[in-house]
Order: structure tokens, then sequence, then C-alpha cells
């Protein structure tokens, strides 16, 4: 991959963007706005700006939360002045290594109030609904599985304790 072909924007796109599709390329093409998913839940605000601030200077930054509990649930919005910083950090942070997780960067059409809320059924991201493996990074199991495991064996689903 060359290092320009590293910020082009990607196949996805947001299937609840508010507007036609050629609003939404648009967007994507200007955006200084970039999504940033597969972090730990344990992740910081502190050290998405440290780390993305190596890249130019961030304006803002805001994490994902499960839309109950509103506890971070894995994904964050981090936007820059310029698009140029935000092509530097598609370049240069998109696969590196965050709280012992791969992350993973893409361009946003921009911010708007509310897409901070986990879009799953349980609040947090719908990726971790139907996760089958245990990801200590990521809350333990998928809800489903912990929603099996806790009358089987009396496991505390937020924690993966015994009771």
């Amino acid at each position: 991959m060359s290092k320009l072909s590293a910020a082009e924007v990607s196949a996805y796109r947001d299937q609840h963007f508010k507007g036609s599709r050629a609003e939404q390329e648009r967007l994507l093409y200007t955006s200084t706005t970039l999504y940033i998913g597969n972090m730990s839940f344990y992740t910081t605000e502190e050290q998405i700006y440290e780390l993305f601030s190596k890249c130019g200077d961030v304006k803002k930054v805001v994490m994902g939360l499960d839309k109950y509990r509103k506890t971070p649930c894995g994904f964050c919005f981090v936007e820059y002045y310029t698009r140029e910083e935000a092509e530097n950090a598609m370049r240069y942070i998109n696969g590196t290594r965050l709280d012992d997780r791969i992350i993973r960067t893409d361009w946003d059409a921009g911010f708007i109030e509310g897409r901070q809320f986990g879009r799953g059924k349980s609040g947090g991201q719908v990726r971790d609904e139907y996760r089958t493996d245990y990801d200590g990074g990521r809350g333990g199991y998928g809800k489903i599985v912990q929603q099996k495991l806790v009358p089987q064996m009396g496991v505390t689903p937020q924690i993966g304790q015994i009771r």
C-alpha cells in the first residue's frame, strides 16, 4: 500500500447517514473527522489525544459510549482542524497498536450529536452483540454468549466473575 492510498476513502458507508449518498460521498472526501474502531473498552480519551496529536492538532475527541450504561464501548471520533492532519492519521495510525489492540481508522462524514452511542440492542456496538470469543479488552464475551452464561454458570456478565 502506498502512502497516498492509505488515506483514501474506504468502501464503508454509514447506513444511518441522514442525507443522500452523494452528500455522504462529498462529506467523506472533505471531512476532517475520523472514526476509530476496535478500541479497548479501557482506552481513555487522554490516550487518544496523545496518539492522534502526533499527526496534527486534534480539535475534538468524542468517545463512543454504551447508550444505556454510558461507559466506553470500543470506538471514538477524532476531529482535526485540517484535512491534511486527518490524512496523516489515516496513513500513519491506522493499523497500529493501542492498549494491546490493533485499531482501525476510517473517514467519517462528520460527527453529529447522538452518534457517540452504540447501536447494538444491548447499548454497545452491534459487533459485540454477536462475538462468540472471549475478549477482555472489549468486555469479555459477546452479549448473546453472556446472556447464555448467566443462567447456566451464575456468571456476572459485566466482569465475568462467579457470583
